[in-house]
């Protein structure tokens, strides 16, 4: 668990909000390793800023187009999950020069996507947090990107227990995936800090 005081430190790190602009912050991290906690305190510590949040699992794409596509499992989850070039034109390039984002919102209890405006003021701190933020295609639009790094093993308990005894699909989708970010992008020493969690 992150310290509260280990927090503050973080927050001293991150570029000043000036008034009129916005700063991109990416919570980078493998499956379950604690970035949407991360974020929470973020929000709480922070009282002085407009802050936005987005998921990046919010904008995953229908099953369809990720599930037996004839691809490896890995190269789907990692490749054909999000629409990368569409949230690249969509939602990165458009982070510091739109007042408003239109994004397609996937809810999973339907396989369906509805389109969701999100307000962006004029001056905020936009946190971006989900699993492969720092690939090629999405890093340049980050301001500073912190990496949450948490073995496998610990990740792996916090899964709940239907999901753990699908042991099969973690290691022909999730964890090879992962592997294949770590050694090509190697975003551990990409980011900006480091947090271990």
């Amino acid at each position: 668990m992150i310290l509260e005081s280990t927090l503050l430190n973080l927050l001293k790190k991150i570029p000043e909000v000036k008034q009129g602009h916005k700063v991109v912050l990416g919570i980078d991290g493998l499956s379950r390793s604690g970035k949407t906690t991360i974020v929470r305190n973020i929000e709480q510590l922070i009282e002085d800023k407009e802050i936005c949040v987005l998921h990046i699992d919010d904008y995953i794409v229908e099953r369809k187009r990720r599930y037996n596509t004839g691809n490896e499992e890995w190269f789907e989850y990692y490749h054909l999950q999000w629409d990368v070039e569409w949230l690249k034109e969509h939602l990165f390039r458009r982070l510091k020069s739109s007042h408003e984002l239109q994004l397609l919102t996937y809810n999973n209890e339907d396989d369906t996507h509805s389109l969701n405006t999100i307000k962006l003021p004029d001056t905020c701190l936009i946190l971006i947090e989900g699993v492969f933020l720092q690939r090629k295609e999405w890093s340049n639009y980050f301001d500073y990107m912190i990496f949450v790094d948490c073995g496998r093993k610990e990740r792996f308990k916090r899964e709940r227990v239907e999901t753990q005894n699908n042991l099969v699909k973690f290691e022909t989708r999730y964890w090879k995936a992962e592997e294949y970010y770590m050694e090509t992008v190697s975003p551990i020493e990409s980011a900006d800090l480091l947090i271990k969690n």
